[in-house]
């Protein structure tokens, strides 16, 4: 499995509004410059955020976007499935229940779905809020004399 730039490009977007939903709506050319991301790039990503109901938006002067929930209501493994579609590391674990002919006797399939287990508990398990904490604490430990 491969995350796509779509994927991080929308993750690292949602954090940037995470770390300043204090400040209202906040427009994208102001997300593309801090993230170092093409704005062009961006509005291809905002539609997909947009039909999951992620984003505010806001048209006209004081435009923008912002989080529809707090932070800590949205994990990465939501961002990147509404994204990149399935997290399966195998295709025959796209769909449940398995539809593979070979289901009942593939020796590996437990591999794969316990790959998948894994994958999907642990991007699921964090939170923006807990990359906006993580964050903030790097940057507490890292003070100079």
């Amino acid at each position: 499995m491969k995350i796509s730039t779509k994927g991080r490009y929308a993750l690292r977007m949602l954090i940037d509004l995470a770390e300043h939903q204090g400040e209202g709506y906040i427009a994208l050319k102001d997300i593309a410059k801090r993230q170092e991301i093409s704005k062009k790039y961006l509005e291809q990503i905002v539609p997909v955020l947009n039909r999951s109901d992620i984003l505010q938006a806001n048209r006209g002067f004081q435009g923008g976007y912002k989080l529809a929930k707090a932070p800590d209501k949205y994990t990465v493994g939501d961002i990147l499935r509404l994204t990149e579609g399935s997290l399966a590391p195998v295709a025959c674990l796209e769909r449940e229940p398995v539809e593979c002919d070979r289901a009942d006797t593939c020796v590996t399939l437990p591999i794969w779905q316990g790959l998948f287990r894994v994958i999907n508990e642990y991007l699921d398990g964090i939170t923006l809020q807990d990359i906006l904490d993580q964050k903030n604490e790097r940057l507490a430990d890292n003070y100079i004399i």
